[in-house]
């Protein structure tokens, strides 16, 4: 494709080797002499493993090694304590890698771990996640911000409000689950480690094994070319990549890991259940009064990981009074962590879900209150936002979307055993950047090549990293090539918080932009954006979006039907239509899945998962998927980079769950609280007003 516009619907340059299995993928590399190693679980809630019998796993055939708790110890101890594997008998938690099968092939290696034979001695334990927990305590942070912030008097405000609600929304924990499940292979030669793994951040990963293994940076060659999706699950290290290496290490022969689906939920994080309690007061007219959002959640006892739902509320509507805060549960479980808008996610389905009920109390449309509330500065920090179109996404969408035809009162429309409603709810998700290094080279033959260690984990960081060099440089695209994902390129910052693209295309611009202006400083330019993307903003600066959604209920099965979802967005500039659409339409399937299918038990007798594989949790198949349009409005914002680009990855998201519960409240006349949306559900409530 010619032409140096950016937002141009540029196509993968990756996608023929995906389609055509030419990519390979971190457990795809047929190194010489590799062998393939297979985790075993803990099978107890807690305490300590006493004994372990290889014998008969060492009696397969094909069978190299069992690894156990403290034959491979690390010569330094891991700063994240979900990596500290088999380095001794303490078992914080059901599924926590007790022993390691190393064998030549997958299958016996899964053979010799199933048997291994492990005595513990168990030990009490508390998985109950319940909001009213004795041990619950308020964190000092919450997403890099204080755990609370309060200001006014939120309580006195909300008791002496004309209108008020008072509602408390629930949701499950929830797992990632990529297509690609965490992989690595690891080989040592001599003290030189090389490891091919499924990660969102090859230089976190190098930097984390460096420290580990006690080994200078540059003797660490990390590969992950391509990654097959994260959703924040491959944010950091996990402990794929570390049994790899010390199963390398042991049997001086390649090794490779991968966890099997089953063994993921209690193995590389999930987002952790909220209990979400919503106080708003409002005058007549609709204005907010009073704003108190309080939840609660659970982490581990092996690390504190907070889901701050609570801080969008610092964000979305003007108030004079607010709290916003949250109380975490430490329990005997596996650790929570990442997963796709952390915190904005289940933050904003309360949040929003909460607005739809005070519209329905007011008698007034859910659009105009939210327009009524908006903002001149940001509520709790103070700051101007550097660009906000919420209002704009609103009104756009309502456009689209036939907004003004619907009749506001809920379970009227009805199409015979279905019953017909629609919802809206806004989104909202912050502008992060870290600093970033890059180069740039001009070739003799007239062609550039950028060069970052960015993680592209399927979308498309290769092809808009190329868009944004060449309209740097102001050379048709096809000349610019790109390389990405190998930690011997120029370091980097993961692919998450939405914001790589930001991080690794500030850094490009820079490079190539400098090398198109100064072609005698020679023919390589490196740039460091350090001191300029972390810099401190004057500015608020956050994406924006609205959802709109339409459902049929099934009065005799239960079944929520989706019919339309529409999502308009304010995002900056966007630097690639195609890919940006396909990220968007991405997120609002997720979101479907949030509000309709999934969601996970922890059984507090066990402490485990119950849901833990693709047949027992439900993730959004084709037939579940409606139609779905993504679309934006022109955004101009020159305080975020210079692309003046704004994260996409997560904020279709962010709203879509909000939206389809505020659709089956409308059409149902009910307001489910509690997610997922199943049939069961469903039923029960329309069984019970019936």
């Amino acid at each position: 494709m010619t032409g140096t516009a950016l937002g141009a619907p540029a196509e993968r340059r990756e996608g023929r080797q995906k389609v055509t299995g030419a990519a390979r993928y971190a457990a795809e590399y047929p190194l010489p002499g590799r062998a393939h190693a297979w985790p075993v679980p803990a099978a107890v809630a807690r305490g300590r493993v006493t004994a372990v019998d290889t014998s008969a796993a060492l009696a397969l055939p094909g069978v190299l090694a069992v690894l156990t708790p403290g034959d491979a110890p690390l010569p330094a101890e891991p700063e994240d304590r979900t990596l500290a594997v088999l380095q001794g008998p303490e078992v914080p938690h059901r599924g926590w890698c007790v022993a390691l099968a190393v064998a030549e092939t997958p299958e016996t290696a899964r053979a010799a771990a199933r048997a291994v034979r492990v005595t513990y001695d168990t030990a009490p334990h508390d998985a109950g996640f319940t909001e009213h927990h004795r041990d619950a305590y308020p964190p000092k942070e919450a997403g890099g911000q204080p755990g609370r912030v309060e200001y006014g008097d939120p309580d006195t405000a909300f008791a002496a409000a004309d209108v008020r609600v008072d509602v408390t929304y629930r949701v499950p924990p929830l797992h990632n689950h990529p297509m690609e499940p965490h992989a690595s292979t690891a080989h040592w030669d001599g003290d030189r480690l090389t490891v091919y793994s499924s990660s969102q951040g090859g230089t976190t990963v190098r930097e984390t094994l460096a420290r580990m293994f006690r080994l200078p940076e540059e003797r660490i060659t990390v590969v992950a070319e391509h990654v097959g999706g994260g959703f924040g699950s491959k944010g950091t290290p996990r402990p794929d990549v570390v049994l790899a290496a010390l199963a390398a290490r042991h049997t001086g022969r390649p090794v490779t890991v991968v966890h099997p689906r089953r063994q993921l939920p209690t193995t590389v994080g999930h987002r952790a259940p909220t209990v979400q309690r919503l106080r708003l007061g409002a005058r007549p007219d609709g204005r907010l009064t009073a704003l108190l959002h309080e939840a609660t959640t659970h982490t581990s006892r092996v690390k504190e990981f907070v889901e701050y739902a609570a801080l969008v509320s610092r964000t979305m509507y003007a108030t004079p009074s607010l709290r916003s805060s949250h109380r975490v549960v430490p329990l005997d479980v596996p650790t929570p962590s990442w997963m796709r808008a952390p915190g904005e996610a289940p933050g904003m389905y309360a949040l929003e879900s909460a607005m739809d009920e005070l519209a329905h109390a007011l008698g007034m449309d859910p659009v105009e209150l939210r327009a009524r509330n908006e903002p001149e500065r940001e509520p709790a920090g103070g700051k101007p936002f550097s660009s906000r179109h919420l209002v704009e996404c609103l009104r756009e969408g309502a456009r689209r979307f036939g907004w003004a035809e619907r009749d506001p009162r809920p379970g009227v429309r009805r199409e015979g055993p279905l019953l017909i409603g629609t919802g809206v709810a806004a989104a909202t998700y912050p502008v992060q950047v870290s600093p970033c290094t890059a180069t740039a080279e001009a070739r003799p033959d007239g062609t550039f090549v950028v060069r970052v260690n960015a993680a592209d984990i399927g979308t498309g960081a290769r092809t808009v990293l190329a868009q944004i060099a060449a309209d740097a440089l102001g050379v048709p695209l096809e000349r610019v090539r790109t390389e990405v994902g190998h930690s011997d390129l120029p370091p980097a910052p993961l692919a998450g918080g939405s914001s790589g693209t930001a991080s690794w295309g500030w850094a490009v611009h820079e490079a190539c932009a400098r090398l198109a202006a100064h072609p005698d400083e020679g023919p390589t330019v490196r740039v460091d954006t350090t001191g300029k993307a972390d810099a401190d903003s004057p500015y608020a600066r956050h994406a924006f979006g609205a959802h709109f959604a339409e459902v049929a209920v099934d009065t005799v099965t239960g079944e929520t039907r989706v019919r339309r979802l529409l999502g308009i967005f304010a995002a900056g500039r966007i630097l690639n239509a195609r890919t940006a659409r396909s990220q968007f339409t991405g997120g609002m399937v997720m979101g479907l899945g949030m509000a309709l299918t999934e969601h996970s038990t922890l059984d507090p007798a066990f402490g485990d998962f119950a849901e833990a594989d693709l047949a027992s949790y439900h993730v959004p198949v084709h037939a579940d998927v409606p139609d779905i349009e993504a679309d934006w409005i022109e955004e101009h914002d020159p305080h975020l980079n210079p692309m003046g680009s704004k994260g996409i990855g997560e904020i279709g998201t962010v709203g879509t769950a909000a939206a389809l519960g505020n659709a089956v409240h409308h059409a149902t006349g009910i307001r489910f609280r509690t997610l997922p949306l199943t049939p069961d559900r469903i039923l029960a409530g329309l069984l019970s007003e019936g």
